[in-house]
């Protein structure tokens, strides 16, 4: 309840109301340490790994206050924009009463292949390695491949954004096909395949793809065991991490969530130094801790 509304009143927090927030941690900070009351907050926060509670109040309200009002911070701050970063979807995909074919989303415990009743079977994946990361699909009609897609992502992507690119490349490519076509598009990422088929999924990556899906019903999505000696899979798989290194890139990329949380978290921490560098108080203390981190001394 305490940080109700912080993107309105502790975006820029005043020394005051840090010393208010630091009166109001102090009891919290005693009582998981067992310290004696003497002993400074800002002591107990670097002892604990918890920062002060202005600076992550700040944190939650820059976050808010870029990914979910859509409005820049200082430059100071970031150069990032909200139209730089990927939206967040709302609401339903579609009206509750539409919904997918009970056949067209298919999932097993163990992952296997489903027998080839498709016509044409496409293969999607993502990776991420050293080099970066890639997404690949590769397309198979009666036990032939005709056609490969891959891409390279930059660095600051995640696995999730390139497996439902892949995805929607797929479903775009399944969509060119003749009504009559049975497609069936296979996935490995558990999670991609799960957002995909949720009409209240908050990516719009993955609604694109559930809209196609509920307008084609000849097209079925699977998920199967990765590495599991699938030859799509697997073929799918290598593409994509030859993407990740040597593939042209994609156009119209959006920065992820967790890309400007890491930003702003760094940037937290940055202060957090600083405050503890000019601290007048548990010199002793920072003799021996002279970093900061979220993780307790002990």
């Amino acid at each position: 309840m305490l940080a109700h509304g912080a993107a309105a009143w502790c975006l820029t927090p005043t020394t005051k109301l840090a010393r208010k927030l630091n009166t109001i941690q102090i009891p919290f900070l005693l009582a998981i340490s067992g310290a004696y009351r003497t002993t400074s907050a800002a002591a107990l926060q670097t002892i604990l790994g918890i920062p002060p509670l202005s600076f992550q109040l700040q944190y939650e309200a820059r976050i808010t206050t870029i990914y979910r009002l859509r409005n820049c911070l200082p430059a100071h701050v970031t150069d990032i924009t909200p139209k730089d970063l990927e939206e967040k979807a709302i609401g339903w995909t579609s009206h509750p009463s539409q919904h997918l074919e009970i056949n067209q989303v298919n999932i097993s415990e163990d992952g296997d292949l489903p027998p080839q009743r498709a016509d044409v079977r496409i293969f999607t994946d993502g990776s991420k390695t050293v080099d970066g990361v890639g997404a690949a699909l590769c397309v198979q009609e009666q036990n032939t491949w005709t056609h490969n897609w891959s891409a390279k992502f930059n660095d600051n992507s995640t696995v999730f954004q390139a497996e439902l690119t892949a995805l929607k490349e797929a479903v775009e490519l399944a969509t060119q096909y003749p009504p009559s076509t049975s497609i069936s598009i296979h996935v490995d990422n558990r999670a991609s395949f799960q957002a995909t088929s949720n009409p209240k999924t908050t990516s719009p990556t993955a609604r694109k793809f559930f809209n196609a899906l509920l307008n084609n019903t000849n097209i079925t999505l699977h998920w199967i065991k990765a590495h599991a000696g699938h030859e799509g899979n697997e073929k799918a798989d290598q593409l994509a991490k030859e993407a990740s290194a040597t593939g042209n890139m994609y156009d119209n990329q959006k920065l992820p969530k967790p890309y400007i949380k890491s930003i702003l978290k760094n940037k937290m921490m940055q202060q957090w130094q600083l405050e503890w560098n000019k601290s007048d108080t548990g010199k002793k203390i920072r003799d021996i801790l002279s970093k900061v981190s979220t993780h307790s001394a002990n």
